[in-house]
């Protein structure tokens, strides 16, 4: 057998090498064909995601130092989610806070041509999304609601109660009303048909929720049960926190274990277990806050339970699953 000369070696091995370095070349200069390179999907949905929020909400403060869902938009748009905020009254009845969130739909609509949207909303942004369903099912492809209170809140009895009383009930709907402006001038809410905090309460109480879904009965179960999982072709989804206090730097915290025990059952601080029940329950006792359920207050939630942001996650890519 003919054997190779030494000097002859490396050249040997340069031959052998050079189209496979040429393959790793291209390769790289080519990530998107790249074994070692997979783009994210997780969380890509058929349908933009909506996010509603709730009373009180907002998108970004000023400067963007406050989130209202913190982290939340840009982890899902990391995997392939198209996101959107949408911004409605932060104190208002249902229906108006609905009405708004319906004009914001059908102009991204017109601007981005989607089919429909899947929309998440949190507490009063649960029933917001209902409205629109019930009203305009074209644009709704599944709603999502989040620490919402579709059976009411003792706690805005609670308020209205208080309410009632002269002096020191009018001093509290003043306060809540300034409180909700300041917040929509810091953060820039195109919205601004002014603060009704007896409208918002009422809305939540249990008197006006029962009244609502007399009307948008869609997906609300009799009992603590489950509702129906799909209505007119729209799924229903919903999940909660069934813990006040889970974080002691987070000073909202020690407020809403003030409010907790006003509510006969686990809550979250404000929404109770079963009132936050709709269509499919994902699940109604996680170790969250009215607050962190968004992620709020720059992510200072429980270390004993899962992630919010991992929730938001885990959900996007179930809707992808349904075909959503």
């Amino acid at each position: 057998m003919r054997s190779f000369s030494p000097r002859f070696r490396p050249r040997l091995r340069l031959a052998f090498l050079a189209p496979l370095l040429g393959m790793i070349i291209s390769l790289l200069a080519t990530p998107a064909s790249a074994w070692w390179w997979k783009k994210d999907t997780y969380t890509e949905t058929r349908y933009p995601i909506v996010l509603v929020n709730g009373m009180f909400g907002f998108d970004t403060t000023a400067f963007g130092l406050v989130e209202y869902w913190y982290k939340i938009p840009r982890e899902l748009e990391k995997s392939g989610a198209e996101v959107y905020v949408a911004q409605v009254s932060g104190l208002a009845s249902t229906e108006q806070r609905g009405l708004e969130l319906l004009a914001q739909l059908e102009e991204l609509q017109a601007i981005t041509g989607a089919e429909g949207f899947n929309l998440i909303g949190h507490s009063h942004g649960g029933p917001t999304s209902r409205f629109v369903a019930g009203v305009r099912p074209d644009l709704v492809k599944s709603v999502t609601s989040v620490g919402s209170p579709h059976k009411g809140s003792p706690v805005a009895d609670l308020v209205l109660e208080v309410g009632d009383t002269p002096v020191v009930g009018d001093a509290a709907f003043v306060i809540m009303e300034a409180l909700s402006g300041l917040i929509n001038l810091m953060s820039n809410n195109p919205t601004d048909n002014g603060q009704d905090a007896t409208a918002s309460l009422q809305s939540l109480s249990s008197s006006g929720s029962a009244d609502f879904n007399q009307r948008f009965p869609a997906a609300i179960p009799s009992d603590c049960g489950e509702g129906d999982y799909e209505v007119d072709g729209i799924r229903y989804y919903s999940w909660g926190g069934t813990q006040a206090f889970t974080n002691p730097l987070d000073p909202s915290d020690y407020f809403f274990s003030i409010l907790a025990p006003q509510i006969d059952e686990a809550n979250d601080g404000l929404v109770g277990r079963c009132s936050s029940h709709m269509g499919m329950v994902i699940r109604d006792d996680y170790r969250m806050n009215h607050i962190d359920e968004t992620n709020l207050l720059f992510g200072l939630h429980s270390l004993l339970d899962t992630d919010p942001v991992a929730v938001y996650r885990q959900h996007a890519n179930r809707l992808q699953n349904a075909g959503l």
